[in-house]
């Protein structure tokens, strides 16, 4: 009698609070068998690298299948892979608004249910620069003193896109202000309780303020909770080879694209999983 080993995920920590490696082959990974304990251990640390694992653009599409369901990045979109950069003869569309991701932020704060997840994956480096940045916000919360979760646990804030604008053109043109303030805004807890019955962090470049605090509170709180969710304790920089893919929880993390050498043609692949859980 033949008996068939099932395949283990075999992973290592990458940093105690934050970030695993993924080891398995490319193939294991494709066979589909071992997206649940993937999706596992993505809540659990955050941030999963699979280093070199060189997926083609189908292969990621694929393998993102295996862990939930596949996310357009707009409505009626076919499933396809979305380019990642800032080259204007590649994202036309994006160069400009994607200037916003230099910092820190979750995607999907405009939407009552944010994606659940992005997978990125590297198909040219930047000349210099262009690591990607994660901070663990289950963990940021957990480890705050006991009186401070009770002064914020409760609060609400306003979100927007165009704050996001004054971070990299502290000086906008009314036209471009205006533009990005017609996407509109939308109030988040600035605690999320989620139904897993852990608690995170909504914060990032798109908070414009706090509910109920004044102008200067409101600022204290955002940006100091921004400076504690960032610290190393909680945060990872991941350093790019050519053929890495990185998922990231979204539900749960911040991150941002670290600065880097914008004329260099820095190409990173993008699919992304489908929400499932709203804001609450």
């Amino acid at each position: 009698m033949s008996v068939t080993e099932k395949t283990r995920l075999v992973h290592e920590e990458v940093k105690p609070k934050i970030g695993s490696r993924v080891l398995n082959t490319k193939e294991e990974l494709l066979a589909g068998t071992l997206g649940s304990e993937i999706r596992e251990l993505l809540e659990q640390r955050g941030v999963l690298v699979f280093p070199s694992v060189n997926f083609t653009n189908e292969e990621q599409v694929a393998f993102t299948k295996t862990l939930g369901t596949f996310a357009p990045e707009r409505k009626g979109d076919p499933e396809e892979i979305s380019k990642i950069t800032i080259d204007v003869k590649e994202n036309p569309a994006a160069a400009e608004y994607l200037k916003g991701s230099l910092y820190w932020h979750i995607d999907g704060t405009m939407n009552d249910v944010p994606i659940l997840a992005s997978l990125l994956s590297c198909h040219k480096k930047a000349a210099w620069g262009g690591n990607t940045g994660f901070c663990n916000t289950y963990a940021a919360w957990e480890e705050l003193p006991e009186d401070r979760k009770a002064e914020l646990d409760g609060l609400r804030a306003i979100h927007g896109v165009w704050p996001t604008v004054f971070y990299y053109d502290p000086e906008p043109s009314l036209a471009k202000l205006k533009g990005m303030q017609g996407v509109g805004e939308n109030e988040l807890p600035l605690v999320w309780k989620h139904k897993n019955g852990r608690k995170s962090l909504v914060i990032g470049c798109t908070t414009l303020r706090v509910l109920d605090k004044t102008d200067g509170e409101s600022a204290q709180i955002i940006h100091g909770l921004r400076e504690w969710a960032t610290q190393d304790d909680f945060s990872y920089s991941h350093e790019w080879t050519v053929g890495d893919l990185v998922i990231w929880d979204n539900t749960g993390t911040m991150h941002r694209a670290e600065q880097y050498d914008l004329d260099s043609g820095r190409m990173m692949h993008r699919t992304k999983l489908e929400g499932e859980e709203p804001f609450a």
